[in-house]
């Protein structure tokens, strides 16, 4: 495993680290406790040590997972959570100080922990990110030694790059991957003059990207990949990065003949995004111990060549570009 900054937090973290929306089971399955300690121990024992949760994964049973492994490990295991998608309406007035509070201590709670290394504002509506107040907050619980660090997660870039006005935000999360290119050009740029750590997501693209799919594959009603195409329930860029299925499918199979001595195209994918300085580590999701192992491998494998670089931007310009880059 090689490891790299966190921006200004200082935390030298795994580059493959670890995200956990689905890590007690897939969406739409209950969660579970046996098959989340397996992920994440397997994941400390492969030199993951950066862990990313949410409150409203599995219900705050995700949170009391990572909780359970920080307090049984020796290593030093850096825990990032999420708060402001429990409000219902999530709407910029729904987000209070006072509500943001209680959330970091049923957090706390959860996980049974003292302080949390990084709390991240789970993608709030964009008017949050021109209130000062929201912000301020995350001062005083850094004083009250609640937080290590504030962070967030951002649906678009635009959010990305008002958020790091800020100086209390040390890190930013958002999606980045061969379908997701926009990134790459102002935002990483202005977040590594400002000495932000990047935090990728979705970087397969909900699985699209690991070449798995097909036009035949179904998946359940409670998958956010079956309901969510068009944005019916949360921000369509979740879902396959806001790409067209069908559209995602023809430019992976372009992209495997870019990266053809794989059975999977996962590996090359997140190896793809490691070629990025700006970014500071990758958090992959993992249903399966075996998606763990084919996750890591990824901080092994050579970087791609210049021409294969050339190439998964074609794919991208061809396929991809309109309408996604300018929407996120």
């Amino acid at each position: 495993m090689n490891y790299r900054t966190l921006g200004k937090t200082g935390f030298t973290i795994s580059e493959i680290s670890l995200g956990t929306w689905q890590v007690g089971g897939k969406w739409g399955e209950p969660f579970s406790h046996t098959n989340a300690d397996q992920i994440l121990n397997n994941a400390v024992h492969a030199g993951i040590n950066f862990i990313d949760t949410a409150d409203v994964y599995g219900d705050g049973e995700s949170e009391k997972a990572v909780g359970r492994l920080v307090r049984s490990r020796s290593e030093r295991i850096y825990v990032a959570t999420k708060c402001g998608r429990r409000l219902q309406p999530h709407t910029n007035e729904a987000y209070q100080p006072s509500v943001l509070r209680a959330f970091v201590e049923d957090s706390l709670r959860n996980m049974g922990l003292e302080t949390l290394d990084l709390i991240q504002l789970h993608c709030p509506p964009t008017d949050v990110y021109y209130r000062p107040e929201i912000f301020e907050l995350f001062d005083r619980l850094k004083e009250e030694g609640k937080i290590q660090h504030l962070g967030v997660s951002v649906e678009k870039v635009e959010e990305g790059l008002k958020a790091i006005e800020f100086p209390n935000v040390t890190t930013v999360q958002i999606i980045f991957n061969m379908f997701r290119q926009r990134p790459a050009e102002l935002f990483f740029t202005e977040a590594a003059r400002r000495n932000v750590g990047i935090i990728v997501r979705v970087p397969l693209a909900s699985g699209l990207l690991t070449g798995k799919f097909g036009s035949d594959t179904r998946f359940s009603a409670d998958d956010h990949r079956n309901f969510n195409r068009q944005g019916a329930a949360f921000d369509q860029g979740e879902t396959f990065s806001g790409v067209d299925y069908e559209t995602g499918l023809a430019a992976v199979d372009e992209l495997r003949t870019i990266f053809p001595d794989d059975v999977t195209l996962a590996p090359d994918a997140l190896r793809w995004i490691l070629t990025f300085d700006a970014v500071s580590c990758i958090i992959p999701g993992a249903s399966k111990p075996e998606h763990l192992i084919s996750n890591v491998q990824a901080s092994e494998r050579p970087a791609p060549s210049s021409e294969q670089m050339t190439a998964v931007k074609k794919v991208y310009d061809t396929y991809i570009k309109n309408p996604v880059h300018y929407r996120w």
